[in-house]
């Protein structure tokens, strides 16, 4: 049985890839998102937990012995080492486990959500790639709304990351996500349509 094709789905942060997914899934397709993958590998008893603890120490944990997402937020946005040192301990796991549910999965295509994929070794992996696009004074206005504590902490998410024309470079398709569902529905539909003729097109 051949493998189902494979679209990687990217865009900066607060962009709307999370609404975007959840349509492709309302169709029926197979999501992986790679952020999902990330929270599982920092729950209680992981070993990616104690090796965050051991390089980050108990600043970045809940009395409780959680991870404190916004704190550990705020050291890696601010630094760049940390960062790094951050994106060593979980992307090789997040990588794996990617990999695995991409074999796993049937249907015509597939969908894996992957926030910084310009730089990803999964990209080499992937049949397509759909880049969800909004200009940044968007992205901020999202950000701030939902876990940006200031404008000036958002702007570090943002720097942090691929450009925009970064992103855009590298997209086979684009959604555009500066209306509202309504227009990113029709968006995704008419990509539905085309994902699927595309798996069913011969192979060579």
């Amino acid at each position: 049985m051949a493998r189902p094709l494979s679209i990687g789905l990217t865009g900066g942060i607060a962009s709307g890839k999370s609404t975007v997914s959840r349509l492709f899934e309302a169709l029926g397709v197979t999501v992986i998102d790679t952020d999902i993958i990330a929270r599982e590998l920092v729950q209680p008893g992981q070993p990616a937990l104690q090796q965050i603890r051991a390089a980050f120490g108990d600043t970045v944990f809940s009395a409780d012995g959680t991870l404190d997402r916004s704190a550990l937020r705020r050291c890696v946005f601010s630094d760049q080492a940390a960062r790094h040192r951050l994106e060593a301990i979980l992307h090789p796991k997040i990588e794996l486990e990617t990999q695995r549910q991409m074999d796993a999965a049937g249907g015509d295509y597939l969908v894996v959500v992957i926030p910084l994929l310009n730089e990803s070794p999964l990209r080499e992996q992937l049949d397509r790639i759909l880049v969800v696009d909004c200009d940044e004074d968007t992205q901020i206005k999202r950000l701030l709304a939902r876990d940006a504590e200031s404008d000036e902490q958002a702007r570090r998410i943002l720097a942090s990351q691929p450009s925009r024309e970064q992103r855009l470079a590298i997209a086979d398709d684009i959604i555009h996500n500066d209306l509202d569902v309504e227009s990113l529905s029709t968006q995704v539909s008419a990509l539905h349509d085309s994902y699927t003729a595309l798996a069913h097109l011969p192979a060579g």
